[in-house]
């Protein structure tokens, strides 16, 4: 027993000594090398000497020597050998170091400390193993940057402790296995080794590779590590509570310990043995937690999400790809579910590219029965293959309305279309873009085909069209964005004109087949029928005009020369689809005079017998527009007459302006044109105030510099500059922002006219006023293109200090004149009781949940709930706007594209799916001189606010209802009520004379 001892002892030194002399050694080095390198004369063998060391690992001293200019071509050859080589070195020293760890294993069957002889091999193979690793050694000491930090290194501390003693045995023909099983520790290059060979390509692959060489090499280390002591117990003791233990009952501890299971049967009884297992118990806790479901997760991932979709006959289901995201999902599958509340009969099918999370993974465990998710991408054949794009009803591709470079994000969005109609042509696709400029690729693909049901949804242009229009008619931009919010939570509303807001935001837009009943009337009659028997409002029908060769189009407010075909699609604003159903079930025998509307059911007329309703009423998100006269003040929009023919009065007033106004409109006659204008002549200075008195104009506030992304301000002016106003109802639009920005925007901008530029920013008070802020109809503050920032919170900096920036500014109040006869002057504008009043502003906010910011600016304390910005008092005013409800625009596209239409044209200028086929960059800058393009682009409705009190609705008697109102308006000028704009309150409770949109 002394003999083992003084054996294992000698074997143990041997490496010590090893150790310490290497730090020693490498002092001397350092000092000799440096010595070196600082005299001139033996400048070239040290260049040499570092040139053999650095060709084997690293890249950095070869380089620095390229720099030498010493040797230059034989380091260009080592630089293009150098990665060839290392990584055969590597593979070779993993490779024998796998070979010295099975000779252990082998070794290990023999007591820990033996006597051997010359003709056992394994000592021979294994001392020649351990000759290449002393090489190896060597090479990489000589090659290492920093030597110090190198002779402390895992793999150096493996050498240190296993090459000397293999020697000693070899030497003393004693085989002592000591500390040879820290070889095992060489499995930690497994995925290193296995990335060189290309044997693993996925991430996937070489994350579970570098599990399992962890997992491999802590088993087979601490496994040697208690054969060792075991077997030779507790030095102070001199072994004599050793006991005989295998390497594989060694394992089998370890990986009981490492469970913490353990069975008893195999246990430590040395108190180094029994030290180290608690150790390790508290170490494997560790290394479980952290790794184990990591690699269930992997696992669990390649079998659940790689399989094909496996198409069911008679069942319907979707494919959704692109951005696919916790807060993507969620607001897809909230709007999407949302059309079909209990009859959910089409499937999703999401397409993904990289694996869910565990809170997306929820989220679709929570909608099982009706979503699936499929790793993949849209970009391979294969994957559209194993989701079956060829029967799926759509293929919907979402976008990232807040990444920071929107150009690559409708790019790759774009590419994800034109992968999927290469694979097939016929597949209908509803894609999500954020600039409006690209959508003119989507055009070009061969396949596209608007008529199919491919559709196009830009958050741009139908933000900034939002935003416009509520410049144009104030609480407009509210009105519409009500009309697409869905609200899901149960408020008590306190105040009675919260009562009046909610109801408002409970209707929908539908669209219903008409009764055949109809045929041969005229809209205006149909529509009052609606109202009074059936509760319905009709705003628009889908018209099949005899002049563009039988070609469909959706009409607003048609004239009365337009008279309804059987079968007419109309468009209703109305709670719920049973009840726009009346409108196809009315028979003009059984249910003329019928005053319930809940009786207007299917009836057994043999004259309706032939009828059938063509599908389902179809659902879009909200939508509705109301607008009546309850009182002296209030005021509301109207749609006037649209295509072909006007009622008198508003075709006289028109005629007349037109001919003593020819304006000069773009190719398509829809918006108003002028001659590219240089950017110089349109900048305005604060010293040249006086030069430039806007009255009524529209102030824009843009934040951006010249690195920042473009927003589109062309599609803010475009609803400005709609031809079916005249030249002389068109209002100033100056931007107020950096000329560094607006420059990049200008050219999109040239062939507008009234544009104006003023240098400068929103939060400087001298820029607003050098502008007649004062004076302006609207102020609109766009919020900036995303930008990386710490918190969602701060998305909306810019906007909301230059919103409290215009709300301090203290303006006088003085009498206020229109500059378009029968518009209401807006009520912050003028109160005759109050010495000062406000700009009105119109707020753009990324983030909803800051509008409590806004709340706080405008004194508002009357909010129903939380931070919901739609159930807020500025939104129902009409002060703020976000665009994040565009999202359910996807799902609106899907069940019934003609609502999305309906709402482009209302919000765009006009622009339909059928104009984006004619309308491109080049045709839209030049202008037109045909008279029937001229006509065709001008004769469609606008919207607008009208004062009870000081228009032509004066004369409309009685009015003190919405119903008389309603009825009078249709009936006598043509013109549709839709909705009020009126006080929120009594003058005592609401001073500032705020007015909600209803």
């Amino acid at each position: 027993m002394p003999c083992r001892i003084e054996i294992q002892a000698a074997f143990l030194l041997s490496s010590f000594v090893t150790f310490f002399s290497g730090l020693l050694i490498l002092s001397i080095f350092r000092i000799s090398w440096r010595f070196i390198r600082k005299r001139q004369s033996f400048k070239r063998a040290g260049i040499t000497l570092e040139l053999l060391s650095s060709a084997i690992i690293t890249h950095n001293p070869l380089r620095r020597l390229y720099s030498y200019g010493v040797f230059r071509n034989q380091i260009e050859m080592l630089l293009s050998a150098q990665t060839f080589v290392g990584q055969v070195l590597v593979i070779l020293v993993f490779v024998l170091s796998i070979g010295s760890l099975i000779i252990y294993f082998v070794n290990s069957s023999d007591p820990v400390g033996s006597c051997s002889s010359y003709e056992d091999k394994t000592i021979s193979i294994d001392l020649t193993f351990n000759a290449f690793f002393s090489f190896y050694f060597g090479l990489r000491f000589l090659a290492a940057d920093d030597k110090i930090k190198f002779w402390l290194e895992m793999n150096s501390l493996v050498d240190i402790f296993t090459i000397p003693p293999t020697f000693i045995s070899y030497y003393l023909k004693s085989n002592w296995l000591g500390l040879r099983f820290l070889r095992a520790l060489r499995l930690l290059e497994l995925p290193q080794i296995l990335q060189i060979l290309q044997a693993i390509k996925t991430s996937n692959s070489v994350k579970f590779s570098k599990l399992l060489s962890i997992f491999l090499s802590t088993w087979f280390t601490a496994a040697g590590f208690i054969h060792l002591v075991e077997n030779s117990g507790d030095p102070w003791l001199k072994g004599r509570n050793a006991q005989n233990i295998s390497y594989f009952d060694s394992m089998y501890l370890v990986i009981a310990t490492m469970s913490t299971v353990g069975f008893g049967d195999v246990v430590a009884k040395t108190s180094l043995g029994r030290t180290f297992i608690m150790f390790f118990t508290l170490g494997s806790l560790v290394l479980f937690a952290n790794y184990v479901p990591e690699m269930l997760e992997l696992f669990a991932n390649k079998r659940n999400y790689i399989n094909s979709y496996e198409v069911v006959k008679g069942k319907k289901f979707i494919v959704v790809c692109g951005n696919i995201t916790v807060d993507s999902v969620t607001a897809f599958l909230r709007n999407f579910l949302h059309h079909k509340s209990g009859k959910i009969n089409t499937e999703i099918v999401f397409l993904g590219e990289v694996h869910p999370s565990l809170e997306l993974e929820t989220i679709f465990k929570c909608n099982l029965a009706y979503t699936t998710f499929i790793f993949g991408s849209a970009l391979k054949w294969e994957d559209l293959k194993r989701v079956a794009v060829e029967f799926a009803e759509a293929c919907l591709i979402l976008a990232n309305p807040l990444c920071s470079d929107s150009y690559a994000e409708d790019t790759s969005n774009i590419m994800r279309v034109l992968s999927i109609k290469n694979y097939y042509p016929k597949a209908r696709v509803i894609i999500q873009i954020l600039q409006s400029h690209n959508k003119i690729f989507l055009s070009k693909i061969p396949s596209w085909d608007w008529s199919t049901g491919d559709n196009i949804i830009c958050f741009a242009e139908l933000k900034l069209g939002f935003i416009a229009q509520g410049c144009l008619v104030p609480g407009l931009c509210t009105f519409l964005t009500s009309l697409f919010v869905e609200q899901n939570k149960k408020v008590s509303p306190k105040e009675r004109w919260q009562k009046h807001f909610l109801n408002g935001l409970k209707n929908k837009i539908l669209t219903q087949h008409l009764s055949d009943d109809f045929a041969g009337m005229s809209f205006s009659e149909v529509s009052r029928l609606c109202f009074l028997k059936m509760h319905l409002m009709l705003i628009a029908i889908e018209h099949k005009s005899l002049l563009n060769g039988g070609s469909c189009g959706l009409i607003l407010n048609p004239p009365s020369q337009v008279k309804l075909h059987k079968n007419t699609l109309g468009f209703f604003i109305a709670e719920s689809p049973r009840e726009v159903r009346r409108a196809f079930f009315y028979c003009s025998n059984c249910h003329g005079d019928v005053q319930n509307p809940e009786l207007i059911e299917k009836c057994g007329c043999k004259s309706r017998s032939c009828q059938h309703p063509t599908g389902s009423p179809k659902m879009a998100m909200k939508s509705k527009k109301e607008l009546s006269g309850m009182g002296k003040q209030d005021s509301f929009s109207s749609g006037y007459k649209n295509t072909l023919s006007y009622s008198s009065f508003a075709v006289r007033t028109f005629l007349d302006d037109m001919e003593q106004d020819p304006d000069q409109l773009d190719s398509s006659g829809m918006f108003h044109w002028s001659k590219t204008t240089p950017l110089d002549k349109v900048i305005l200075k604060r010293t040249d105030k006086s030069k430039h008195e806007f009255q009524n104009h529209v102030v824009a506030c843009v934040f951006g510099d010249a690195h920042s992304a473009l927003i589109g301000l062309r599609n803010f002016v475009m609803p400005l500059r709609s031809s079916n106003y005249t030249r002389k109802e068109l209002k100033d639009i100056v931007f107020i922002g950096s000329l560094d920005y607006l420059q990049r925007e200008w050219q999109f901008l040239w062939n507008f006219p009234r544009i104006y530029i003023m240098p400068g920013s929103a939060l400087y008070s001298g820029d607003l006023r050098a502008v007649n802020i004062e004076d302006c109809s609207m102020c609109a503050i766009l919020a900036p293109s995303p930008k990386a920032v710490s918190s969602q919170i701060l998305v909306d900096t810019e906007s909301i200090m230059a919103t409290l920036n215009i709300r301090s500014l203290r303006i006088s109040s003085t009498p206020y004149r229109p500059s378009v006869p029968g518009m209401l002057p807006d009520a912050n504008k003028y109160n005759g009781k109050s010495k000062y009043r406000q700009v009105p502003i119109l707020t753009e906010l990324k983030n909803p949940s800051n509008v409590h910011f806004i709340e706080q600016l405008g004194g508002l304390e009357r909010s129903l709930t939380g931070l919901n910005l739609h159930l807020s008092t500025s939104f129902s005013t009409g002060a703020v706007f976000s665009g994040n409800f565009l999202d359910s625009l996807l799902a609106t596209a899907f069940y019934n594209y003609r609502v999305l239409e309906l709402l482009q044209m209302l919000v765009t200028g006009g622009i339909s799916a059928q104009l984006e086929q004619h309308l491109d960059k080049e045709k839209f800058c030049v202008s037109s001189d045909s008279c029937s393009t001229f006509l065709s682009g001008r004769t469609r409705c606008k919207l607008g606010l009208l004062s009870l009190n000081q228009t032509i609705l004066s004369d409309i008697k009685p009015r003190n209802t919405f119903g008389q109102l309603f009825c009078g308006s249709l009936d006598i000028f043509g013109i549709l009520c839709v909705g009020l704009y009126r006080m929120i309150d009594d003058e005592e409770h609401n001073p500032e004379h705020k007015r909600g949109v209803f």
